[in-house]
């Protein structure tokens, strides 16, 4: 115990809460890392690119934004505020109601009476409105009226600083599947695993959607290998229980995506994943040692005890003392400059 208490201790200096011993031995093992893409991969720090009308003028785009700003309004979702980020003027929420966000599709409103949708194809879909595909890469939203499709925002997402050399920090420490799954469409998830390199991606996956990949994944590995999910929304809540270890975002995450997590980065910087799988590492090398040096010890004193070559000193150093050396090379656990070195490299 001494030994994961400081491997726990070493992991939590660097910036990892790590829940318990099980998840620091889990952590040594892992097999197949899964990320979502928003907040995860990317900053979420959402920003309006590009605005299309049906017919392509330009009053009915500043139409298009203010209904999908109006729309959004109640909403505190990254994509959301980038929305009426864009808009920049003061919005009259008097003029909305009966707001309802649909989970995985987008928001169905009321505004000035008249029944506003603002979310994916997947709205449309649902709603039976015929819309045109829109084939910028990005977040898209699609804004219909009454029935009618309007035009759609293209919303871009900028990858997080630091997550490319996290994936490949990854790979050197052992991974050697990693995927992404997300809500974005399809081009948008390409563009991210390619730029990224990761092996697989799932794309335009409702929260449902993202346990079934996860319970997929599972199935697939061998009994050894673990599988661990890395994400920081509530909607990741259900995977990040289900996977072998679950690691949340701890800085910008949710708090039930916190709560439902066995690991926490408190930074949300993923490269602290490899580390944390070398403290692990280190830590159960060192657990090894004191098991096989501690009964290799008493084994040796019961064999001179039953030839009647024991004295009591030999009696005490084998409890007391062996105890006592493998407390001292548990504390090794605590030691981690060399590790945040070669992370760093």
């Amino acid at each position: 115990p001494m030994s994961f208490f400081s491997g726990i201790g070493a992991a939590s200096k660097k910036g990892v809460l790590v829940k318990g011993s099980n998840y620091l031995e889990t952590m040594a093992k892992l097999h197949t890392g899964v990320f979502d893409k928003t907040g995860t991969l990317t900053k979420g720090e959402f920003k309006v690119a590009e605005i299309h009308s049906v017919d392509g003028d330009e009053k009915k785009q500043s139409m298009v934004l203010e209904l999908a700003a109006l729309a959004e309004s109640y909403s505190d979702h990254p994509i959301s505020r980038s929305i009426r980020d864009a808009w920049g003027k003061k919005l009259d929420q008097s003029r909305v109601s009966d707001a309802e966000e649909i989970s995985g599709h987008g928001v169905k409103v009321k505004i000035d009476g008249k029944t506003v949708l603002a979310g994916n194809g997947k709205l449309m879909d649902k709603e039976g409105i015929s819309y045109t595909e829109c084939a910028s890469v990005g977040t898209v939203v699609y804004v219909a009226e009454e029935g009618k499709f309007l035009g759609s925002i293209v919303i871009a997402d900028l990858i997080k600083d630091g997550v490319k050399d996290a994936i490949r920090s990854l790979k050197r420490a052992g991974v050697s599947k990693t995927v992404m799954l997300t809500g974005d469409a399809e081009p948008v998830a390409k563009a991210v695993s390619a730029e990224l390199g990761l092996d697989e991606y799932h794309a335009g996956l409702l929260p449902g959607d993202k346990v079934d990949q996860i319970e997929t994944l599972l199935a697939a590995k061998r009994p050894k290998e673990n599988l661990a999910f890395v994400g920081d929304g509530i909607n990741d809540a259900p995977v990040l229980s289900r996977a072998d270890v679950g690691i949340a975002m701890g800085a910008l995450g949710s708090d039930a995506a916190i709560e439902a997590a066995d690991v926490v980065l408190m930074d949300d910087d993923p490269a602290k994943i490899a580390l944390a799988m070398r403290i692990a590492r280190r830590t159960l090398r060192i657990v090894y040692q004191n098991i096989v040096f501690a009964l290799a010890i008493k084994f040796a004193c019961l064999v001179l005890g039953a030839i009647g070559m024991a004295s009591m000193w030999t009696a005490i150093f084998a409890d007391v003392g062996v105890m006592v050396l493998a407390v001292l090379n548990a504390t090794r656990a605590l030691y981690t400059k060399d590790l945040a070195k070669k992370n760093a490299q």
